[in-house]
């Protein structure tokens, strides 16, 4: 049986606790792609998670959780996610693990830690999965990282690929625009899918392209497509959880917010701040007497 951890509220430490059903493993969101197209699976949820709470409030709704380089914009306030390091996601791939029992972890592979050559890339990998305790690795490219993605494949590392618009381009992309609307780019991002499905890839993501193109993908590899920005139609689909729970003002076109956290967050700070200021916190139900 794995184990989680939960919030002890006297002392707000993780302590750890028996999990109440077994992890679901790579094979299995591998094979959802058959159960799928039979009508006999759902599609796949999948969510960010950077800390623990997080993890435990998510994980028994998700088949996994992604421990997303978008950190780096979400948690540490950076530009891009070009910034973000390998100890940074270590650090919270690790919070994931520890507070989930149920999903399959992913962590996402930060810029500049795989790209050189595979070797790097399994050095990078290996790190992170022996640091967390997570099940998988993502990294993003098409054509281009097929023979990294084989390369940790066959040497155990299960690896979900990622292609369309892949944030860690940005530079070379100019943008986070929507990809494939032309013919050529087009025919390049479902080769890209195709070369990292063949490669080993056990889940393909696609971000931010035409609709048309992510149904192409999805029914042309053989593995579950992730979509986020891409297609109903995809085996499942991933969100930065802070976007589609509003906390933040901004909401991409491909989001849904299902929530508006942002505010509900700044008037409960309000009406604390107010009580402090006028002396109302803390009552005589927040604080301890003398005893007699």
């Amino acid at each position: 049986m794995s184990t989680t951890f939960t919030i002890d509220s006297a002392t707000s430490r993780a302590n750890p606790v028996a999990a109440p059903m077994k992890r679901l493993t790579v094979p299995a969101i591998r094979n959802r792609k058959a159960a799928i197209a039979d009508g006999k699976g759902e599609p796949l949820v999948m969510l960010t998670a950077y800390t623990v709470r997080m993890a435990q409030l998510m994980d028994p709704h998700c088949d996994m959780l992604l421990v997303g380089d978008s950190l780096g914009q979400v948690i540490y306030g950076l530009p891009s996610t070009v910034p973000v390091t390998l100890e940074m996601m270590a650090a919270h791939g690790a919070a994931v693990v520890r507070g989930s029992y149920h999903a399959v972890v992913v962590i996402d592979m930060p810029f500049g830690s795989y790209e050189a050559s595979p070797q790097q890339a399994f050095e990078s990998a290996a790190f992170l999965l022996k640091q967390t305790g997570a099940a998988a690795v993502k990294l993003e490219g098409g054509a281009a990282m097929a023979s990294t993605v084989a390369f940790l494949s066959e040497r155990g590392i299960p690896v979900v690929g990622h292609v369309g618009l892949t944030p860690q381009a940005v530079n070379a992309l100019g943008g986070y625009g929507a990809r494939g609307r032309s013919a050529a780019e087009a025919e390049k991002i479902v080769g890209d899918a195709l070369a990292v499905a063949e490669a080993g890839a056990f889940a393909v993501v696609i971000e931010g392209v035409v609709e048309p193109i992510a149904i192409e993908i999805t029914r042309a590899i053989p593995v579950p497509t992730i979509g986020i920005g891409a297609s109903a139609e995809c085996d499942g689909q991933v969100l930065v959880a802070e976007d589609m729970l509003g906390l933040f003002e901004r909401t991409p076109r491909f989001v849904k917010r299902y929530g508006d956290m942002a505010a509900f967050v700044a008037e409960r700070v309000e009406e604390y701040a107010g009580e402090v200021r006028t002396r109302a916190f803390p009552s005589a139900e927040q604080t301890y007497a003398a005893k007699s």
